[in-house]
């Protein structure tokens, strides 16, 4: 059973690389990582009992190597027999180089056999060269090598190509960040076992792989050591306070092994007597005689063995959880991408994009929508913030007096009254300065207008990103986006006259009969009393009486037209006071421009005081109406005329039989992530099937 868990984890390591895709279940495997030389191939080799990975200097190891070694019983032992670790023994027929028991498949090579391990190396490193090219780069594509043999155990590790510090050769200059970040995307994942080799003649505080394990496992729950070069220590020295756990503790323990040193490679010592040395090593040295059993590249097999059964079974329910919710997440984006196919009726297809698209437009108008914002104003809001807070503060702030002053006002009344100085105060003067003004609430109304028209063009916007269909047919978004924009700007037509024409409404007739309206003589009498108050009394009453003094009855003139010299004269306040006086009835032709002077007289004062009150009377009730119907109107000819007749005008434009197969092209994206779905949701669907017999 233990056996079975690690062949179904490798069944679906080959399921999803077999598709070119990433995938995002982490499945359980031991990744090896170590410093450049520290004997990380040596390693495998020992563990697997070939030479099969590629020698050299530098970074030779460019590109993971998932290793998966099957253990298979020899043809030629009873069935189910299996051979035991540390029974390698050299020239035994096993170790032929044609050995029929033992092989090794490529991923990348289905159905191709290599019994001649010396293959497998050239293989490695032919596909690296083809990844990678012959520069001493680096790609984080695996390659993936199944090994069948009696003499293994059933095991998987990821070879990753060691850690560097200096850039040597032709090497990238960021050679060590490159390897850096492959190795931390490997053993980051939590269901990853790291194995960090370090070489014992080494200071163990200055391991880079023990380093990196620590940042991704604090703790040191899923991190093994494994200690090589033993036999190199000096003399007197050994590696027991480590094994012991009392200089870098890990959860799993430290591991001891002898590898080959480059003499014995180069003399080509079969990897069978390496292991017999190793053997005797641990047996004869003082140190780990009593320990032997638990030291060298055996007991690390079968010690990774056990860790990865344990790890696998721990984390089976975590893998077939994942690929569940994974497998309903792809068949769900597959659905929304027309299915595996990607057929479908053009025209239901259209129709339905087009009804979806205008019962979400609605909506977002009339706030039903499901999704509503927590954070921030949408759809139909905004709106209602264009209408009564935008809309509403422009029309409030504008001031009928900002543009026009007081002498402006006495200029007009003059010239209102025409030839006949007014006896009265003149009405002709107000209803000029108020249309005058009423005209200024042109602006702000048409800037609501396209305010409005911005906040339509907003939510079409937002429909665009949301609706499904769009992101399949590009083209069918863009036609879909043209047609809309030209029926809001055909709208606008209608929408931006009825605003003027209410303006122009308000100004060509001021009705004065408003029940709301100040009339003139509420004005004038406000006004008296205001002067009147802010004035002394000028003439003298009788203290007996409490009546005016005898002779000041009719300004101290009798009823008759006589007139005081020093009486000014109406048009006083248009002539300079120090113009010397002419003499014998002279008279000069007037001036080519008559201006004011700058000051009022009291007359000219109280009627522009007069006028003033009735324009702020008038104008206010105009700004009132105006703040009223200017949202109706706008919601009347541009909200809710596109809102009932979008839909038409979308039918009329695209759901069109000569149209229809030009609107449903799909782009290059969706066919290639209709691919990509359809890789996944077979890899998972044959996933699921595999957990599925555990």
């Amino acid at each position: 059973m233990d056996q079975q868990l690690i062949s179904l984890v490798n069944k679906l390591q080959d399921v999803f690389a077999s598709i070119g895709v990433s995938n995002n279940i982490d499945l359980p495997q031991i990744t090896v990582i170590g410093a450049q030389s520290s004997g990380k191939s040596s390693v495998l080799e020992n563990i697997v009992g070939r030479d099969f990975l590629p020698r050299g200097t530098g970074i030779v190891t460019r590109r993971p190597l998932v290793l998966q070694l099957i253990n298979r019983p020899a043809t030629s032992k009873a069935n189910g027999e299996v051979k035991k670790e540390g029974e390698w023994e050299p020239n035994t027929p096993q170790l032929n180089e044609n050995n029929q028991d033992e092989w090794g498949e490529f991923l990348h090579l289905p159905g191709q056999k290599f019994h001649d391990f010396a293959k497998i190396r050239d293989e490695i490193v032919r596909d690296t060269e083809k990844m990678t090219g012959k520069n001493a780069g680096i790609s984080p594509n695996p390659i993936n090598l199944r090994i069948f043999s009696p003499n293994v155990l059933t095991l998987t590790l990821v070879d990753l190509p060691g850690l560097t510090k200096v850039p040597v050769g032709d090497q990238p200059r960021d050679i060590e960040k490159q390897i850096r970040d492959m190795l931390m995307r490997y053993i980051s994942k939590p269901n990853a076992i790291v194995l960090a080799v370090t070489a014992a003649n080494t200071d163990l505080a200055n391991s880079d792989g023990l380093k990196m394990a620590r940042e991704v496992d604090p703790e040191g729950t899923r991190t093994i050591g494994v200690l090589t070069k033993v036999d190199l220590m000096d003399q007197g020295t050994d590696v027991v306070d480590i094994l012991a756990g009392r200089i870098i503790p890990l959860r799993l323990g430290y591991v001891p092994v002898v590898n080959r040193g480059q003499r014995d490679i180069d003399q080509s010592k079969s990897i069978a007597s390496a292991l017999e040395n190793e053997k005797k090593f641990f047996e004869n040295h003082a140190s780990y005689a009593s320990k032997a059993q638990y030291c060298g590249t055996p007991w690390l097999a079968r010690k990774l063995n056990i860790i990865l059964m344990h790890h696998i079974r721990n984390t089976l329910p975590d893998i077939k959880a994942r690929i569940g919710q994974q497998l309903a997440k792809y068949n769900a984006e597959l659905a929304s991408l027309g299915g595996p196919m990607g057929e479908t009726n053009p025209g239901s297809v259209v129709l339905s994009t087009i009804t979806e698209f205008c019962a979400e437009f609605r909506s977002a108008i009339d706030g039903n929508t499901n999704d509503l914002s927590l954070n921030e104003l949408s759809g139909g809001a905004r709106i209602s913030f264009v209408f009564h807070e935008l809309y509403n503060s422009g029309v409030k702030s504008i001031d009928p007096f900002d543009q026009v002053r007081d002498g402006d006002i006495r200029t007009i009344l003059y010239n209102s009254s025409g030839s006949t100085p007014s006896l009265f105060v003149g009405t002709t003067a107000f209803e000029v300065i108020v249309k005058q003004q009423i005209r200024r609430l042109e602006d702000p109304s048409l800037r609501c207008c396209s305010l409005v028209y911005d906040e339509l063009i907003r939510i079409l916007g937002q429909l665009l990103t949301k609706t499904s269909s769009f992101k399949r047919y590009p083209e069918l978004k863009e036609r879909f986006n043209l047609v809309v924009i030209n029926f809001f700007k055909n709208c606008m037509g209608p929408t931006n006259k009825l605003v003027t024409d209410m303006v122009a409404a308000q100004a060509c007739y001021v009705n004065t009969t408003h029940p709301d309206f100040l009339n003139g003589h509420k004005a004038m009498a406000i006004v008296t009393e205001r002067m009147n108050a802010n004035k002394p009394p000028e003439k003298p009453i009788d203290p007996k009486s409490g009546k005016l003094a005898p002779g000041q009855l009719n300004n101290g003139r009798d009823l008759d037209a006589d007139f005081k010299k020093d009486e000014p004269s109406f048009f006083g306040s248009f002539f300079a006071k120090d113009k010397p006086k002419k003499k014998g009835g002279q008279m000069e032709a007037p001036p080519p421009v008559i201006k004011p002077v700058a000051s009022l007289n009291e007359r000219e004062i109280m009627e522009t005081e007069v006028i003033k009150l009735l324009i702020q009377s008038y104008f206010s009730l105009v700004k009132r109406e105006m703040i009223d119907m200017v949202p109706k109107a706008i919601t009347l000819t541009l909200v809710n005329f596109a809102k009932e007749n979008l839909q038409k005008e979308l039918l009329e434009h695209l759901y069109k039989p000569d149209v229809l197969e030009e609107l449903l092209k799909e782009s290059p994206d969706v066919v290639a992530r209709r691919r990509e779905c359809v890789k996944m949701v077979g890899a998972l669907n044959a996933a699921e099937a595999i957990v599925a017999t555990v």
